[in-house]
């Protein structure tokens, strides 16, 4: 091949031989002499360089490597490839490639001490975030001509108003599905009648809240920590503190009001449309007509429940604010940062949610709104 570096081999009685190269040994042609000179089983007593017209440092590293491989001796070398010998002989290392894997018994603990020391410093995160948005919340109640009203209507409208289409849906579904499957199950003591008592409860205490509050994390949670990342990374945020803007009283505080009382009306609306999917269900597939069905509604639940939804409901929507807008505020490094703290932020609302919701079971049950 034009252009390539040449191998010329010599062979004593003793069967060793000797190389001459001549041509360009250089990144772009030493490609081909390596896997020649990898093919070689004699062995190398001498490499000759006097041919040699250019060598670069990959060059000049094959070399090096044939040589230590034979304890070959090279000559001829020009001063410039003499000095790219030496220097690429000078850098070489004995040292394994693969780090020493650590035993099991001891990258376990290891691992556990790490991630308690993450959740350490994620608990002294959390606690000063909440410090800073109380901090703010102080001032804005003693100069409430400072408080962003057009900033917590807006995101109340996004995250209350045009959330209203997809958790209508979601819930006038799901009051479908608990109405069809409850009713398949009771009719097998005929009991189909208590379906009115099953979709009204679980949806009214339960089911209508808790999946709002996913819907939302999902959806408005996201929202918050991808929004106020993606200002920390074009750094608006830094900018409004250079100016005197507080980012919690404008960016945080807004957003956790909004996601708190439209939580309230979402949880409430979730519960009314699951039922009115429950009372079509009635309508259609049980002979309860649907006016019966609603009226059956106000008889058979009690006014308790709907208060532990109206009690849920602001509590999950704190916790979906808090977290969006902790992990959005978190973001720093890149972009992937944004996406990164975008799942956690919905990851740790929804958890979060789950066992809260488990833990106001368990207390509305021991104060007898079981």
């Amino acid at each position: 091949m034009d252009g390539a570096a040449q191998l010329s081999v010599t062979e004593d009685e003793a069967g060793r031989i000797a190389l001459a190269l001549e041509g360009p040994l250089l990144v772009s042609t030493v490609g081909p002499l390596d896997r020649e000179l990898s093919a070689l089983s004699q062995e190398v007593t001498a490499i000759d360089l006097s041919g040699v017209e250019e060598i670069d440092t990959i060059g000049a590293w094959v070399m090096c490597r044939l040589a230590a491989t034979h304890e070959a001796e090279i000559t001829g070398a020009s001063p410039r490839a003499k000095r790219l010998l030496d220097a690429v002989e000078n850098a070489g290392s004995d040292a394994s490639m693969t780090p020493p894997r650590v035993p099991v018994w001891k990258r376990v603990p290891e691992a556990m001490g790490e991630l308690v020391f993450d959740m350490r410093a994620g608990i002294i995160g959390v606690v000063g975030f909440l410090g800073r948005v109380l901090i703010a919340a102080g001032r804005l109640m003693r100069h409430p001509s400072r408080f962003p009203m057009k900033a917590m209507v807006h995101q109340m409208e996004l995250v209350g108003v045009s959330a209203l289409p997809i958790i209508g849906l979601m819930s006038f579904l799901i009051g479908i599905v608990i109405a069809q499957q409850g009713a398949v199950q009771l009719e097998q003591f005929g009991a189909e009648a208590l379906t009115v008592n099953l979709v009204g409860r679980i949806t009214l205490r339960e089911l209508g809240v808790l999946m709002t509050a996913i819907m939302v994390a999902g959806r408005s949670g996201s929202a918050f920590a991808a929004q106020i990342g993606t200002m920390k990374l074009t750094e608006e945020v830094d900018a409004m503190r250079t100016i005197g803007i507080s980012p919690a009283e404008v960016l945080v505080i807004p957003r956790i009001l909004a996601s708190t009382f439209m939580m309230v009306l979402l949880g409430f609306y979730a519960s009314i449309v699951a039922i009115i999917g429950g009372a079509v269900v009635g309508q259609f597939a049980l002979g309860i007509p649907f006016f019966t069905f609603l009226e059956r509604i106000q008889e058979v639940v009690p006014t308790y429940d709907l208060w532990v939804g109206l009690i849920k409901a602001p509590v999950f929507g704190l916790i979906i604010g808090l977290a969006g807008c902790y992990h959005g505020m978190r973001v720093e490094g890149n972009s992937e940062q944004v996406g990164l703290r975008t799942t956690m932020a919905v990851v740790s609302a929804i958890f979060a949610v789950i066992v809260l919701d488990a833990f106001f079971a368990v207390f509305f049950t021991e104060i007898g709104w079981g």
